[in-house]
């Protein structure tokens, strides 16, 4: 599901009878639940509004799920590689990754 640039995780619980979830990719533990598919969209949504009032009454900036950039510790000989292979094709390193990404099994399956 995603609201508001939120993305939130579906489970159910078969011994609670109950469906669950909470917002990923931000540190902040954002949690909701309902009976039904319905009730637990409606829940994602209020738990995501409810975050942001509270973010704005105590004046802190909401954190944002997946701003696009993260860091990866690699080696420095296949660092090394990886940029003279950029440079050689005119590309930034960060292109290069971001299309090596592009084509991964992850970012084909959404």
């Amino acid at each position: 599901m995603e609201y508001k640039g939120y993305v939130g995780s579906v489970e159910f619980s078969e011994e609670d009878v109950i469906f669950y979830g909470k917002v990923m990719g931000i540190r902040s533990l954002i949690s909701y639940e309902g009976e039904n598919a319905r009730e637990l969209v409606e829940g994602f949504h209020e738990a995501v509004d409810e975050y942001l009032l509270i973010c704005e009454q105590q004046g802190k900036v909401p954190e944002q799920a997946y701003k696009g950039s993260f860091n990866v510790r690699i080696s420095p000989e296949l660092h090394k590689k990886i940029v003279i292979y950029a440079t050689e094709h005119d590309i930034t390193l960060n292109r290069y990754v971001e299309q090596t990404l592009e084509k991964s099994p992850a970012a084909v399956q959404m």
